[in-house]
């Protein structure tokens, strides 16, 4: 099994013990590997969620530039939605999974075809 793959099943247990739901594999996959190499480095590989600075680079980045989603009080709401759906405790909040789950809420899997 490959690392990616290795982590890709990390990120599908996250999703179903810490929030509950099924993970659609494919999407994950794709959604991960849209990630790129940040999923390697232990800094980059998770988002911070109560750094301010770490989830605007995630509205930024994720939801503006690669989503095309226009910016708006939404954005933060839903980024604030996934955190505390992912429970605002944990410390390891993958980016993949974040990411997977920001995508899931606006509708934006045609992004990933």
């Amino acid at each position: 099994m490959s690392k990616r793959d290795e982590l890709i099943t990390k990120y599908a247990a996250d999703i179903k013990d810490k929030i509950g739901q099924t993970p659609d594999m494919d999407f994950l996959t794709k959604v991960t590997i849209g990630c790129g190499p940040s999923i390697y480095n232990a800094d980059a590989a998770t988002v911070s969620g109560s750094d301010k600075s770490e989830l605007e680079t995630v509205k930024k980045n994720f939801l503006i530039k690669k989503l095309g989603l226009s910016d708006g009080p939404e954005l933060d709401e839903a980024i604030a939605s996934v955190i505390e759906q992912y429970g605002k405790s944990n410390r390891n909040k993958y980016r993949a999974v974040v990411y997977y789950l920001l995508a899931k809420h606006f509708k934006k899997e045609s992004v990933y075809k």
